[in-house]
């Protein structure tokens, strides 16, 4: 069987191994990383990851049509959309969680990564 367009793409799936790695490391490898690195990555990857998915799940499911593209509107409000949720309501909900302002800046960046190299017809 072979993958979807969209997940084959060369920088999504540098994007997706490099956010496994993260994610084993910060279970069970814990090596040392810079400090940018270690509060932003995550962050970064996030809206790529996601509207890739979202993209693929418009473009078999919904619309059916391999030349659709995620309109700026959907990639900005999603990008408002985790802002607000887990840089405003999540640290007001839970106590272990803070907020930060430059993780609002890492979710932009990862959009705009998408809307630059992701978003494009297949």
């Amino acid at each position: 069987m072979k993958w979807p367009l969209e997940f084959r793409h060369p920088l999504f799936v540098a994007m997706a191994g490099l956010y496994a790695l993260f994610f084993y490391n910060r279970r069970w490898g814990h090596w040392e990383l810079p400090a940018v690195l270690n509060a932003h990555l995550a962050d970064v990857l996030a809206l790529p990851l996601l509207l890739t998915v979202a993209l693929w799940f418009m473009r078999r499911l919904y619309f059916r049509q391999p030349a659709f593209v995620l309109p700026f509107s959907w990639v900005a409000s999603t990008w408002l959309l985790l802002a607000v949720c887990f840089e405003g309501v999540l640290p007001l909900l839970k106590p272990a969680a803070t907020a930060d302002p430059l993780d609002v800046v890492a979710y932009a960046v990862g959009g705009l990564v998408f809307w630059r190299w992701l978003n494009h017809p297949a």
